[in-house]
Order: C-alpha cells, then structure tokens, then sequence
C-alpha cells in the first residue's frame, strides 16, 4: 500500500507485485490561508482522511486486509508537526507554500551566514522549508514551543499514528537547516546556533526501513490488520521520483502535480543555492530538484475559476471541464500569440525564491480568447520547469530525458508543450499513481519483497508514450521564454513593494 499525503488531498493506492494498480481511493482536505502568506492545514485531517478513504477503499474493492504486505508513506515537504508527549497535534503546521518566516530567514542568514549555513545543508535559508517555521512556534507561539515533543514530516505523521512510533527520514532531512547534507545526520551545532532544540527532531533512517507495525487502535480507525509492517517512507516528489523509474544518476523527473519542477539523481553532491538539494529515497543517491510553486494546481485554478460553462455542459460531450479547457488550448498556436503567463500563484521558489512574486498575464488585448489564457497558463508552468532545468545544467546536471508524473502527465498537449519548451525528449510511465507506486515499493524493498531498487523499478514501472520535443516550436518558445524571464526581473521592484509584511 502506498499513502500520499499530497497538498489537496491524500491518495491511497494498492498495487500487487508488478507495479499494477488493484485499487485506489482519495480523501478531500482544506488549505487554510488565514492571512497573506499564510497557508496551514490541520495534520488531524489527513488522518481523518486517510482513515476514511482506506476502509472505504477496502470495503468497496472487497479486499482482505491479510494480503497487505507492507505499507509505504509519502508527503508534501517542510511540515512542522507540533506535537506533545501523549502525540497530540498542538497547532495548525505551515505548508511548503507558506512564507510568513521571511524575516526570520533574513535575521538567521544575517547572523550565522548564508554562506555557512549553505555549506552545511546544500539549501540556501528560505521561509518555505521548515527550519523557520520551528523558530516562528518559538517566537509567535511561546506556549506551544514550550508543550512541544517532536516536530515531524507529513508522512512521518501518518506513520506515527499508524505505528506510535517516531521517525524522520533522509530524503525529508533537506527541510532542516541543522541537516548535514553530506553526512546525513544532524548537526548539533547548528541547531544551537539556529535556535532549535536537537531532541524537537526524531532520529533520522533509510526510506525503505521499518519503523514499526500497525497497531491496534490504527487497525480500528483504518480497517487495516494489526501488525502490518510500514516503512518510514519519503518527501513525494523524491517517491514519485521512484516510482517514475529514476533511480540511476543523470536520470530525470518532471512534476506535475499540484507543485511542478524537476528532480535529477546524482551520485555527486552537487549543490547550487537557486535550486534544492536531498537525497533520494533509494540509498546513496541525491536528488537535485527544482521546486515550484505553479504546477497542476495552475490548472485547477483556472478550472475552478473559469470553467463553469465547461462544467455545466460536461454531461453532454462526455468531457470533463479539464478535458474542455485543453481542447481550447490546443487550437491556439505555440507561444499563445504572444500572450505570457508567469505562474507565480503563492510567491515561487526555486530558483528566484521570492515570496512576493505574483502570478501575471502579459499581452492581453482584444484578440486573445479563453483559449489564448489556458495555453499561456500551460506553457508559463513549462517555462518555470525550463529555468529551473537550465540552472541545473550549469551545476554539471546532465538532463537527456525527462520522465513525466502527475496528473498533468495525462494531457497530451500539457506533456508536447513541455518537450517542446524544454527541448528535450519527455517519457510517460504507464500509471499517474507514479508517487503512491513510489511510496509503495519503498514499503516491497523494505519487508524483502524486492531485493533491490533496480529489481522492484524493472517489475513495476512500465513506460506507455514518448513525446520527442519539436526543435522549430522550441526556437520559437525560447523567445517567449526570454520575455519571461525578462517580465520577472523588471516587475520584481513592484512585486516586493507590494507583497506585503511578513514576520
């Protein structure tokens, strides 16, 4: 079983041992955004929620919980989970998207060095990873700091209460700044020197290593068996990583869920400050990723907010809104006739890391038509995967071959405009389930199902579609591309007056 704790909602998939889906289920959750630059949710949910959906999920498909051979977590980055000694969740945590802690990171980078703490970790300081958020509890929520055991990762949550057991994996070790990025252990000093109390953070282990068995109490919420092994599991993109098939260095994935970018295996520590660094779930590999903050969710914004007549008539075209929206895309030529969005939906990480950074549409005039803002919405995501790329290979990254996950993966017009844009071949693994599989062979290689990464990628991960990019668009793209760019850096003045005071 895998378990997804994504930002919209969690997924839960079964698969047997060739990587084939046997059944899935999701459960619905709300992003809290309480004031600017805010954005909580409640980790009670996702527990309510993957409760709710695995028995559902069980009872619909008639499955015998007996059969379950291990379980395998993932989740969404830079949690942090307060919680007392009894394993209460003592506040709301900050999501990835979240930047109250700019000033935060400001005074920190100030006082111990940016450089110094980019040494150590392979990240520059940012309010979006959970290191600040920590130091917010102890300035802003005094009384909670005071009450709080451990703080933990979304899918180290989810493990705990299935297992009463704490733990804290590698590959979401990148989240800390008191993280030895070589090493793979916490630095003690630097968790002095930061602030932050070294028994707040559970002892770190491999992603594949069991932490413990459900219990009891779990099996009862969950309609799970007592005594089902479940593995410590890892960051989702880093799963998803895994479950697309990159497990070999120079080997590539692209995003495409609710956030998108890339993640590049490498066997080289290979840091740069524009962009992420972790390791991968599979040992002694790193993964150097882009991280962005405009994904597939720019679509389900723009589904939400502009596609009421798309869903009303969906019923008569057997067409989904989503499927509509892309039909009108595609009838619009490469680069939108000029019209350019930057999707900076909650501010933008990598590699520009501005919190203030807004989404915008440039050359709108009488001319452009819905279709023209869908298209535009699809290939500004592209372009953001593009800078990111193109910052990458200048570490030394080599990227011949982008293999494709999310639920963006199933447009075909979505996936061409980023071979396109990004000039570079782009792979379909043959299940959008790519994290939850992930997740799920983390949990095969860990109770001995697989003997190996490479073992458990050959059995389960099975590619159904190539899209080669088109080396005319891609010329055309890259004078778009070189607008955007542009569009940022002339707009980034009024975009930080603007942004508004965080603390």
């Amino acid at each position: 079983m895998g378990i997804d704790i994504g930002t919209s909602a969690c997924k839960i998939a079964l698969f047997d041992e060739m990587g084939q889906l046997i059944a899935s289920n999701t459960g619905d959750y709300p992003v809290y955004y309480k004031k600017t630059g805010w954005a909580e949710q409640n980790p009670d949910e996702w527990w309510n929620a993957v409760c709710k959906a695995i028995k559902e999920m069980l009872e619909q498909h008639q499955i015998n919980p007996v059969s379950i051979a291990g379980i395998g977590i993932d989740g969404q980055s830079w949690s942090a989970i307060a919680i007392d000694k009894e394993g209460k969740v003592l506040t709301n945590t900050p999501i990835w998207m979240d930047t109250r802690a700019q000033n935060i990171c400001n005074r920190l980078n100030k006082e111990i060095g940016e450089d110094t703490i980019f040494q150590l970790t392979g990240n520059s300081l940012q309010p979006s990873y959970t290191t600040a958020k920590i130091v917010w509890y102890k300035e802003h929520l005094p009384e909670i700091y005071a009450r709080t055991d451990q703080i933990l990762q979304s899918n180290a949550f989810i493990a705990y209460r299935l297992t009463k057991e704490l733990s804290h994996d590698l590959s979401q070790g990148y989240g800390l700044h008191c993280f030895d990025m070589r090493k793979g252990v916490w630095d003690e000093s630097m968790c002095h020197q930061l602030g932050i109390k070294r028994e707040l953070l559970p002892e770190l282990m491999p992603s594949h290593q069991i932490v413990g068995r459900v219990t009891e109490d779990a099996a009862k919420e969950t309609g799970l068996l007592a005594g089902i092994p479940v593995v410590a599991g890892g960051l989702d993109a880093a799963c998803g990583t895994l479950g697309a098939g990159v497990v070999h260095p120079g080997e590539t994935q692209e995003q495409g869920g609710q956030a998108g970018g890339m993640s590049i295996c490498t066997e080289i520590y290979a840091a740069d400050p524009r962009l992420i660094l972790g390791f991968h779930v599979v040992p002694n590999q790193w993964l150097l990723q882009g991280g962005t903050t405009g994904g597939g969710g720019v679509m389900r914004w723009m589904e939400r907010e502009f596609a009421q007549y798309e869903r009303l008539i969906a019923e008569k075209t057997e067409k989904t809104s989503l499927m509509q929206l892309n039909d009108i895309a595609e009838a619009v030529s490469p680069g939108s006739d000029g019209l350019i969005f930057l999707p900076y939906m909650a501010g933008e990480r990598s590699p520009i890391w501005d919190p203030d950074a807004k989404g915008v549409f440039y050359g709108l005039d009488f001319s452009k038509t819905k279709g023209h803002m869908v298209r535009a919405a699809m290939e500004g995501v592209a372009y953001s995967l593009h800078h990111n790329l193109k910052i990458a290979e200048t570490t030394g990254a080599k990227v011949e071959e982008l293999r494709a996950m999310g639920g963006s993966a199933n447009s075909l017009l979505w996936t061409q405009i980023k071979a396109d844009i990004t000039g570079k071949p782009i792979v379909v693994p043959a299940s959008d389930t790519a994290t939850t599989l992930g997740a799920a062979i983390l949990a095969g290689v860990g109770v001995g199902l697989y003997r190996n990464f490479d073992e458990a990628v050959k059995k389960t991960v099975k590619m159904t579609r190539k899209h080669q990019p088109d080396m005319d668009k891609h010329a055309l793209y890259e004078k778009n591309y070189e607008t955007y760019i542009e569009l940022y850096s002339d707009l980034k003045g009024l975009m930080k007056k603007k942004g508004g005071n965080k603390s």
